[in-house]
């Protein structure tokens, strides 16, 4: 059996250790026989924190009265793959800062915002939510609006992001793609900075190009994009 558990993380900040996890959720994925998939019913629990910022709260809207006594994610981590015997992949949308508060799980890796930037360069954004719309609105997506609601809640995000897998799989991608492309930088479609902010790379000009490469403070996907797009052109 193929069981691929997508997870989902609220969290009172951006890095841990300052940053702890206040809601854990997940969703599987599970391979049926004739090669269908299906979409489980999402879990989740919150955990006890040493105290919630107002920005963050404003987000989930989590509070420290709705968490009072309640164990850690430390001490519940284990609950996320305790319930399957055997479990082939972890997934979220955006896995690197789950990783962040995660740690190491022995099983594969899919990031599927990596993956729907590949897959659906032309979606208006790449987020859980802008894709569930873009992608029910072109039929590609389907589920229950009641489960997915409400938004930044870990369970109903993990089930949006299990569909948005579950089309991934339905618009070609293989799960060697997936775990791959997760490897690699984002391959984004177009420059996000300067004067070519929201072109495509091949319209982008070369010295610039050359320019990110050489920023120290540049991040690492978009050196990555620009070096990409030098190949393409120098036919490497």
């Amino acid at each position: 059996m193929v069981v691929l558990r997508v997870i989902d993380f609220e969290t009172t900040g951006m890095e841990p250790p300052a940053a702890e996890v206040v809601e854990v959720g997940y969703c599987d994925l599970i391979a049926t026989e004739g090669g269908n998939w299906t979409v489980g019913a999402p879990v989740s629990w919150l955990c006890g924190v040493g105290a919630i910022p107002p920005e963050t709260r404003a987000v989930h809207h989590i509070s420290m009265a709705d968490v009072a006594g309640l164990p850690t994610f430390a001490e519940t981590r284990a609950q996320l793959f305790a319930s399957v015997p055997v479990l082939t992949g972890v997934v979220a949308h955006n896995l690197d800062f789950e990783n962040r508060f995660l740690g190491d799980h022995g099983a594969h890796s899919i990031c599927t915002l990596k993956a729907a930037l590949r897959i659906w360069p032309d979606a208006p954004a790449h987020s859980n939510g802008v894709l569930r719309y873009w992608l029910e609105d072109r039929g590609l997506l389907a589920l229950d609006h009641d489960t997915a609601m409400p938004p930044h809640r870990a369970g109903p995000d993990a089930y949006v992001t299990a569909h948005i897998l579950k089309a991934l799989f339905a618009a070609g991608a293989t799960g060697q793609d997936l775990v791959a492309w997760t490897k690699e930088p984002r391959v984004l479609p177009t420059c996000p900075i300067g004067k070519f902010r929201g072109k495509p790379w091949p319209e982008v000009d070369a010295g610039f190009l050359s320019w990110m490469l050489v920023q120290p403070s540049m991040e690492a996907d978009l050196k990555w994009n620009a070096q990409r797009e030098l190949d393409r052109r120098a036919g490497r």
